[in-house]
């Protein structure tokens, strides 16, 4: 994906709107060519002693105030169709960044992608705004007012083509100039931008070392570097403009003096208002010219470093035989409260859990998290709204198919009557003694029932196991028939560190490739939901 991409991606969305902005700016370039025209005819009718009518007088007028209007209705769709191509532009780059390994992340300064985002991405609306198409427009202009010139006079035609040569290099001088100055000054403004963010992760070691004068130098190197590229950039923009002018002024003289003195330039005295008027509207888009090329310069100077920006590594993806990803667990409008209580402890809750995928519930104590999972279980049934798990709900699902599509993991282990095996089993006859086994290894508890006297058939009781080695027997028991989906409900919030640790390995481990949905203040997930 590049800049240009989304450029040709956008004109395709807004062929109406590109296609009424060309058709004003013709009109607008069209219309301006005829109040000259029509002030010919009138001061030759006016020479020869002719009076004029008040048709032609309101024509004069009507047509300079159309071509007004027109003008101002250019500007607001010149500046309608920039914003839909910043728009795009920044859409394309936070897409980009979904698809960003974390290395990006971690090898570039955080001010400098924003910097990219935010003030490379600006540049782009000033490249439409009052940049490409605007002088597009310009140039337009110039060519049609050199047509209408030479159908008046051949000399004057000679003279302003003559001149244009001379405008061309010395605008192209301008343009690379300011293309210089203003990459300079954007790689300027970004070490500004890298380094304010680091300035305020280390003020306390800065203050405490003593290095604001260090730091004051790092800025003001930085700074200085963009005062210079700007003055560069306003030297060359102050420049332009007396240029064209004094051309301008030159060759309205020219005009007057040879018309007088030579045939070639021979003109009646109401083509020689027109020519005047012709000039004055040949030179003004080119000096215009000159105030866009900064603009343009400056948004290809942003054009530049966005594209480097979208031309970055993404993360390694298969591309071949891809599998659909579907959702594991899908919420729709879910509302529910307690019998017996008004209160609704989840209100109109949607969202989508991809298979594979690993959430954190997050929210305030009391704001339903537990509540959520326990739906989510098939445990409760919402008051309203819909829940699928797997595409079923999950109150429907079989006692058989339950503990292999849904596995639930609660705060605090509940001991049933029997062995240290049946306490994973849950006296469930289609769990075998391997998958038991499988289970306790995941979590790291083999050894430690292998040692008891009786192994897995010892019997269970309150004081056998720590608390951190019951949490770790819970997740075995949610695990052992291999579920798609595993719920864990704040398993670590009772925990000291050393053990919550062991139950967090313990948890990736027997996490694997399945979908995992969480509230803990301690266990992060991919995504966090807000409850």
């Amino acid at each position: 994906m590049s800049v240009a991409k989304i450029i040709i991606q956008t004109l395709r969305r807004n062929i109406i709107l590109t296609s009424g902005m060309a058709a004003v700016i013709t009109a607008a370039i069209v219309t301006s060519l005829l109040p000259p025209l029509i002030l010919e005819r009138m001061i030759n009718l006016l020479a020869d002693g002719t009076g004029l009518s008040l048709l032609t007088v309101f024509s004069y007028f009507l047509t300079a105030a159309l071509s007004g209007i027109l003008d101002a209705f250019k500007e607001v769709l010149i500046n309608a169709f920039g914003q839909k191509m910043t728009h795009a532009v920044r859409t394309g780059m936070t897409d980009k960044l979904r698809r960003l390994p974390a290395s990006y992340f971690t090898d570039n300064d955080p001010g400098a992608t924003a910097s990219r985002i935010v003030g490379d991405v600006s540049t782009v609306d000033g490249l439409f705004t009052s940049g490409i198409i605007s002088m597009a427009a310009d140039l337009c202009r110039v060519i049609s007012i050199l047509y209408v010139v030479l159908s008046r006079n051949a000399g004057l035609f000679v003279l302003l083509t003559a001149v244009l040569p001379f405008i061309f290099l010395f605008t192209r001088r301008v343009q690379k100039r300011m293309l210089s100055s203003q990459l300079a000054n954007r790689e300027a403004a970004s070490e500004v931008n890298q380094e304010i963010p680091e300035t305020i992760a280390c003020l306390r070691t800065v203050r405490i070392l003593h290095g604001e004068a260090f730091m004051e130098k790092r800025y003001g190197t930085s700074i200085e570097k963009s005062f210079q590229a700007q003055r560069k950039t306003n030297f060359y923009d102050a420049v332009y403009s007396p240029v064209i002018v004094s051309v301008s002024a030159l060759i309205t003289g020219i005009i007057m003096a040879a018309s007088a003195a030579n045939e070639f330039f021979s003109m009646s005295a109401g083509t020689a208002a027109a020519m005047i008027a012709y000039v004055s509207g040949f030179f003004g888009p080119i000096d215009s010219i000159g105030m866009e090329i900064q603009n343009v310069q400056a948004a290809v100077a942003g054009v530049k470093r966005i594209n480097a920006f979208l031309s970055e590594p993404e993360m390694d993806v298969p591309d071949d035989n891809p599998v659909p990803v579907t959702a594991a667990a899908e919420l729709s409008h879910v509302t529910f409260s307690y019998t017996g209580e008004e209160r609704e402890v989840l209100h109109d809750l949607s969202f989508s859990v991809m298979e594979g995928e690993r959430i954190t519930l997050a929210g305030r104590t009391g704001a339903g998290k537990s509540t959520l999972v326990k739906l989510i279980a098939g445990l409760y049934s919402p008051s309203s709204g819909n829940i699928t798990v797997f595409g079923r709900n999950p109150v429907s699902l079989h006692d058989s198919e339950r503990r292999s599509t849904i596995g639930y993991v609660e705060q605090s282990f509940h001991l049933i009557p029997g062995s240290v095996g049946e306490q994973v089993s849950l006296h469930d006859p289609e769990v075998s003694y391997d998958e038991i086994r499988r289970a306790l290894e995941t979590v790291g508890l083999l050894e430690t029932v292998d040692s008891l006297p009786q192994g897995m058939d010892t019997p269970c009781t309150g004081d056998l196991f720590s608390q951190g080695h019951f949490q770790l027997l819970s997740i075995a028991r949610a695990t052992v028939k291999n579920p798609k989906l595993l719920l864990l409900d704040e398993i670590t919030a009772n925990l000291d560190y050393g053990t919550e640790a062991q139950v967090i390995k313990a948890l990736n481990e027997a996490s694997g490739n399945r979908t995992v949905i969480s509230v803990s203040h301690r266990l992060a997930g991919t995504r966090t939901v807000y409850v």
